[in-house]
């Protein structure tokens, strides 16, 4: 038995095709992060990279910790930039911008990964 999901509706396949976007965002990300780390720069890239890694990885085993992973990374994503630039808006837009609007899509298949979590804890329950 796979431990990623086998997509049957349109929502579940939503909820794939959303989790391989951000593990192709995440894991560019993290091998970037690590060579910026390396030339004395900061941890933040390969800490968030390796998170949203794992978040699309969990998303796309159909586990809600996937999506709440997301949105945490996207919660120190915005901390980060405030420290970062301030309150400016220039500023703030190429740092939280896309991460959000992905936020966005996480938190609305949030409700959909929790029933598909809900029903494969069921159906392993009743095997065993």
């Amino acid at each position: 038995m796979s431990a990623f999901i086998k997509p049957q509706t349109p929502i579940a396949w939503a909820i794939l095709g959303l989790a391989v976007v951000i593990v192709l965002l995440g894991l560019p990300l993290a091998y970037m992060g690590a060579e910026l780390m390396f030339l004395g720069g900061s941890w933040y890239y390969v800490i968030i990279g390796i998170a949203v890694t794992a978040a699309g990885v969990l998303m796309a085993m159909g586990r809600a910790a996937g999506a709440m992973l997301y949105l945490a990374a996207v919660g120190v994503t915005w901390l980060w930039a405030f420290w970062e630039v301030g309150f400016d808006g220039w500023g703030l837009l190429p740092r939280v911008f896309g991460p959000t609007l992905l936020a966005i899509a996480v938190a609305l298949c949030l409700p959909a990964l929790r029933r598909m979590e809900n029903a494969h804890s069921t159906s392993v329950r009743e095997v065993a």
